[in-house]
């Protein structure tokens, strides 16, 4: 049976409000996170991602209210990351709501952490996220930010992430993160070949077509965007009827009466 792509919205929060840069810098306002999220959910997305990309020990209660905000609005699945150091800054954001949590920095400078949220709350809710840059030889992991260079290859670390109890990845190029390039779709082909658990694709997509391309051209499970759905100029809606005229299967874009 062929599994339906999924199409996963991200917020990028920083003091509350959604922010959208380049590479991660160039930070510009994009609304409010809880508005965002009732659109996306009415438009039909399979999930969404939370990242607070300036969390720190001092604001973890921030990204705790803000898990159990979207809880109450939300009717898919969501994942928050950003400042996450472990099982017990994991355990208060699943406890507020949220069905994932996504560990990047902290997870390379601790592997072990990657264990204990695997073991304490199970595979399903521990998404490892990877930050990649091209390099001569292939792709190197970067954290804080892509601040800092970890000399960690991202096809090996996506490899020891899952063997360390991480249920999905999620990949993104700083590369073509914010330009509108496409994705990077020979990283993600590399790293959704080297690893049995889902991969979201996230960085560079422009429309609709970068989608297919995705899909079409890697084994990655899920794409996940920012700006183009932010700023209104492709809907969720819009992606799933593109990807089902190439023949790629997805869930419904309607809303379950139910909800």
């Amino acid at each position: 049976m062929t599994l339906a792509k999924r199409i996963v919205p991200c917020l990028d929060v920083k003091d509350g409000r959604v922010v959208k840069g380049t590479r991660f810098v160039d930070l510009r306002d994009a609304g409010d996170p809880i508005e965002l999220a009732r659109r996306y959910d009415g438009q039909g997305a399979d999930e969404l991602v939370f990242l607070d990309i300036t969390a720190s020990a001092e604001r973890r209660r921030t990204v705790v209210e803000l898990a159990a905000r979207v809880a109450d609005v939300l009717f898919i699945p969501f994942t928050v990351g950003g400042g996450i150091r472990g099982a017990d800054d994991a355990g208060e954001i699943l406890r507020a709501g949220a069905d994932k949590v996504a560990l990047n920095s902290a997870a390379v400078r601790d592997p072990d952490a990657i264990s204990a949220v695997a073991s304490r709350f199970g595979s399903q809710a521990m998404v490892l996220a990877i930050d990649a840059r091209a390099t001569a030889s292939g792709y190197e992991v970067v954290i804080d930010g892509g601040r800092t260079p970890t000399g960690n290859d991202a096809v090996e670390w996506a490899r020891e992430g899952v063997r360390r109890g991480a249920g999905e990845i999620l990949l993104t190029s700083m590369e073509t993160d914010g330009t509108r390039r496409g994705f990077d779709l020979a990283l993600t082909a590399a790293v959704a070949g080297a690893v049995e658990v889902p991969v979201i694709a996230s960085g560079g997509a422009s429309g609709p077509a970068d989608f297919v391309d995705l899909f079409r051209r890697t084994g990655a499970d899920a794409g996940l965007a920012a700006s183009i759905f932010h700023h209104g100029e492709v809907t969720v809606a819009d992606v799933k009827a593109a990807l089902s005229r190439g023949g790629i299967v997805v869930r419904p874009s309607e809303v379950p009466a139910w909800t």
